[in-house]
């Protein structure tokens, strides 16, 4: 048993205050602050500084706001109370900002008005090329994956498309309603003479037929609710103009002048039809724009979108809070990582990946050139806009398929109605397929498909005659034999599309390829892993997309940052791969 008091032999009765002039206080000698103040030594800061203006009162110094801002992210801290009050208490923070203690007001300012992303890229790209002089990175080869972040909105404050198409139809309803009760009016009353005013015509807008036809099977079905109805149908409101209404309003206007004919309001007084009429208008007419500008926000390549940051979109997170599916409010967020370090940031409110490719691959063209030579990624970019931009560019895809799993299935190599199973002949330089019953397909007509801006080009080949056949079971798509007896084989071939696939197939089965998809899921996958389980980042903390670029490239810099201070004190080197094994 202890009998020294030790509790008071460190608290010495009658302290008030610890006087810490007494004690050396120092940091350890491979902090990162000291890699982040050598990095920061080679920077050229003459954009964020032409940034920042000279007139008025002289704030904080923009490069030691950046410093602090960049080493809070190092430590995994995003949030400005919490970089507040580590310059007060930390003794890297403090050593960084020599004793200043910027409040938050100075920080939101800087990252909000001063630290640009164009600047935020200006300098990781200047950090990158001195990678690049010392042989941590090449810049040549990216291997590229993203994942989804909940943005910081509200869960439920969502807007459908779908829900949208279902209301503005019963809207347009009621204005033809009410354009006609409007022609009426001017006809009984002889209005439409007196006053020179023509009838009003209904606008016509592409695509509700569609959701007219959506709804009335519906109802027929017993299925009033518009969830029913499909959020992928584009409606063309451009000739959905609410100024048609208020020229009518301007209409009812001059007659009530014109007749002396004055608009009542309050209790317990009847208000006059034309006024009815103008109300009724009004209030349509602001419907109208309400819904146009959900139109306008959404644009046509998305489906949803947040009242509270109208650039998040809704999209199936794997954190699910009611474990029922539930959407939220996220970001599409990309990196393209090369030897542990992130090269480029992406952030798009597209729900796939198979769009934030090429503005990846142009942001690397642009900063460093035509340098890159290699892409590895998963199979969720494997489209053939993304295989062609690749080979045009000059550059090896290392991209998995889709089927990639399939392949290796035995119905995908016995599967006798598919084209890349039957045998392929040339008469006359004519190409022409042999079906499994020895029956030919010869080429009828060429087919295009237009999707997302991007033309596909289909040749389609067809058996005259497929009667008789005993495998129509197994080659005909959903063969029934009472209905189909008739019905002949045609299937619909891209081309340009196969070859792509093919090679960028053959790449990912050799050596080469196999080690680049090993390296892509160890670091790339790596990366998210330690975003979001080890330091939690799952949620961001502005809102908008440029501010949600700029939060996640601070903290991608801070980590890259980190990676370097590891490669310097040799705690992290090169991954080589493991050449011997195979993976899936």
């Amino acid at each position: 048993m202890l009998t020294t008091n030790y509790y008071n032999d460190f608290f010495e009765f009658g302290q008030q205050k610890i006087n810490f002039s007494f004690f050396e206080l120092s940091l350890p000698d491979d902090d990162p602050v000291y890699t982040l103040k050598k990095v920061m030594e080679d920077l050229d800061f003459s954009g964020l500084l032409a940034n920042c203006s000279d007139k008025g009162r002289t704030g904080y110094n923009p490069i030691m706001m950046y410093a602090v801002v960049t080493y809070a992210n190092m430590r995994g801290i995003r949030s400005v109370d919490r970089i507040v009050e580590l310059c007060e208490r930390d003794l890297a923070f403090i050593w960084l900002t020599h004793g200043q203690k910027p409040k938050r007001d100075a920080f939101y300012e800087f990252k909000g008005k001063k630290l640009t992303s164009e600047i935020l890229d200006d300098l990781n790209y200047q950090f990158l090329r001195r990678l690049q002089k010392e042989g941590l990175v090449t810049l040549k080869e990216l291997f590229i994956d993203g994942t989804k972040i909940e943005a910081n909105a509200n869960r439920y404050t969502f807007v459908w498309r779908g829900t949208v198409n279902y209301h503005l139809a019963g809207l347009l309803d009621s204005i033809e309603l009410n354009f006609d009760r409007y022609n009426i009016f001017l006809q009984e009353n002889g209005y439409r003479q007196k006053y020179d005013i023509g009838n009003a015509q209904m606008f016509v807008i592409e695509g509700m037929d569609k959701v007219r036809s959506v709804i009335e099977k519906n109802r027929k079905r017993k299925l009033s609710k518009h969830k029913k109805l499909a959020n992928n149908t584009v409606i063309e409101v451009d000739n959905c103009s609410p100024l048609e209404i208020l020229k009518l309003q301007k209409n009812l206007n001059t007659i009530a002048t014109g007749e002396g004919i004055e608009f009542v309001y309050g209790k317990g007084k009847r208000k006059p039809e034309i006024q009815q009429l103008y109300e009724e208008l009004e209030h349509l007419g602001q419907r109208l724009m309400g819904y146009k500008e959900c139109f306008e926000i959404m644009g046509k390549d998305r489906n949803s979108y947040s009242k509270t940051d109208l650039e998040a979109t809704f999209m199936r997170m794997k954190e699910d809070h009611m474990l029922n599916g539930q959407l939220k409010p996220a970001y599409n967020v990309q990196i393209a990582v090369e030897n542990y370090f992130i090269i480029h940031g992406y952030v798009s409110n597209d729900r796939t990946d198979y769009n934030t490719l090429i503005p990846v691959l142009e942001k690397h063209q642009q900063a460093f050139g035509s340098i890159l030579e290699e892409v590895t990624a998963d199979s969720g970019y494997c489209s053939e806009k993304n295989l062609l931009y690749l080979k045009e560019k000059g550059i090896e895809s290392y991209i998995k398929l889709q089927d990639h799993e399939k392949r290796k299935t035995r119905a995908y190599a016995e599967d006798i109605s598919k084209y890349y199973n039957m045998k392929v002949e040339v008469f006359e330089d004519e190409q022409f397929y042999i079906c499994h019953d020895g029956r030919e397909l010869r080429h009828i007509r060429t087919e295009t498909k237009e999707q997302n801006g991007y033309t596909q080009t289909f040749e389609v080949y067809a058996c005259a005659d497929c009667s008789g056949c005993e495998h129509k079971a197994r080659c005909l798509y959903k063969y029934n034999a009472k209905k189909d007896t008739e019905k002949n084989k045609v299937m619909k071939i891209n081309e340009q599309w196969d070859e792509l696939r093919e090679k960028s197939h053959a790449n990912i089965q050799s050596e080469r390829g196999i080690l680049k998809r090993q390296t892509r899921s160890i670091q790339t996958e790596g990366h998210f892993g330690d975003i979001k389980e080890n330091e939690n980042f799952r949620r961001f903390n502005y809102r908008s997309a440029d501010k949600v670029y700029k939060e996640f490239m601070l903290y991608a810099i801070g980590r890259n940052i980190n990676k370097y201070c590891r490669f310097l004190n040799e705690k992290l080197k090169k991954f080589e791969g493991k050449t011997t094994e195979k993976t899936a």
